[in-house]
């Protein structure tokens, strides 16, 4: 068998995933390009939603690859394709070019690295899935902590077309090194010197049909869409909420709290992950939940810097905690064997949020309002909703769990 470093292959996979992380960075790039070319915020922001919604397309499409050995091939096309769609954003000039460069190219790209980076590295670490899911996740949530500033200073001084160009370009050659250190995870793989716990139940590999006729898929579908409901709305529409009168912010500070935000998107990751891997996913998950409703409530009651702030380091932790914790929990409750696309398929249900989420904040909240009551409650009740089905879930898992494993690691727990 093909000798495996598998700490190379997590380096190389959050190198990749720092450049695609930029997504996030989207809201630093919103405002100029209504200015630039006289669109609407919501003509813009629909550009946001296309890319992640035609996320399960590659995800899917790349798990069937990556389950298939062929987890370099998926990364290394996708990632030059999400920097090629970054550069032909710069020279849009239309709103059906911004859609399909961003939306459609740039999307496309972005979905076939991060399913092949997540999927493949955390087949590597059956002992640590939350950790590596964490770290892998991080990286992609730490890729617009650089992206925001450095967007700001270009958009400053040579416009945002030039911003999408050279970032573009950049993130071609950085793409193409972390490649290189990219290597298919054998199927079954287990570390040296490396046993499951005692007691622990051996992972049943359910395939996607046989995944979607169980009760707990739809459970965590409603769920992983529950979660990155908040988090997306925020993430497309950060500066200009931040900028309302409802907070006052000035654009220059906005930018350093989009920043912030993605500092916390990425430690949440990797924090919710390990945290995951010790008190059970379940577990994690319904306080991953609470969080984000104390979050908005801050927002909602505290109309000032300070609140603003408060707000979205809650949100941002908890935002990169449901990105983190979810690929474990699907491998966890499907298998390891079919992984790529089994996660490919549940993902959809980020990209349903990622529709919802900057629609309902950019019409409820957005144009001359400037409120975004509405938007944030709204928040509320889906993270309620995510900690009904959180425990229901934990409930159906212990059901299924074999009475032996559960005093060794409790329901929802790491194997």
């Amino acid at each position: 068998m093909q000798t495996i470093n598998r700490w190379r292959v997590l380096a190389g996979s959050v190198l990749v995933l720092l450049c695609t992380g930029a997504i996030y960075a989207f809201s630093v790039f919103a405002g100029p390009l209504t200015s630039a070319h006289g669109w609407t915020m919501g003509q813009v922001m629909l550009a946001f939603t296309i890319n992640g919604a035609i996320a399960p397309i590659p995800m899917i499409a790349g798990g069937y690859i990556i389950d298939r050995g062929g987890a370099r091939l998926a990364i290394f096309g996708g990632s030059l394709l999400f920097a090629l769609g970054f550069i032909l954003t710069g020279t849009a000039s239309s709103t059906t070019q911004l859609y399909l460069y961003y939306g459609l190219i740039a999307g496309l790209g972005q979905g076939f690295a991060y399913s092949g980076c997540l999927n493949n590295t955390i087949k590597l670490f059956p002992d640590r899935r939350g950790l590596a899911a964490g770290l892998i996740t991080m990286g992609m949530g730490a890729g617009s902590v650089v992206a925001a500033p450095v967007a700001q200073a270009i958009i400053k001084s040579s416009g945002v077309g030039a911003a999408f160009v050279r970032m573009g370009i950049v993130y071609a050659v950085v793409v193409v090194l972390g490649t290189l250190l990219i290597q298919p995870a054998p199927n079954g793989y287990a570390p040296a010197g490396w046993t499951p716990p005692t007691g622990a139940a051996a992972p049943v590999n359910h395939t996607w049909t046989e995944m979607l006729r169980k009760p707990a898929f739809y459970l965590i579908f409603v769920m992983l869409g529950a979660g990155a409901f908040s988090g997306l709305l925020i993430a497309s529409q950060l500066s200009p909420i931040a900028q309302t009168k409802m907070f006052g912010i000035s654009a220059a500070t906005a930018a350093v709290l989009v920043s912030i935000y993605s500092i916390c998107n990425a430690a949440g990751r990797f924090a919710w992950g390990a945290v995951s891997d010790r008190l059970g996913y379940t577990t994690a998950v319904v306080f991953i939940y609470a969080v984000v409703a104390v979050a908005m409530v801050v927002l909602l009651t505290l109309h000032s810097t300070v609140g603003f702030v408060i707000g979205i380091v809650l949100l941002g932790l908890c935002f990169g905690g449901v990105m983190g914790v979810f690929p474990a929990l699907t491998m966890k409750t499907f298998g390891p064997r079919f992984q790529g696309v089994n996660y490919g398929i549940m993902f959809s249900a980020y990209s349903i949020a990622a529709y919802f989420g900057p629609k309902i904040g950019a019409s409820m909240g957005g144009g001359a309002k400037g409120d975004y009551t509405n938007p944030f409650i709204v928040s509320i009740v889906v993270a309620g909703v995510g900690i009904a089905l959180a425990v229901v879930l934990g409930r159906v898992l212990a059901v299924k769990a074999p009475a032996a494993s559960r005093p060794a690691a409790q329901v929802g727990a790491a194997s």
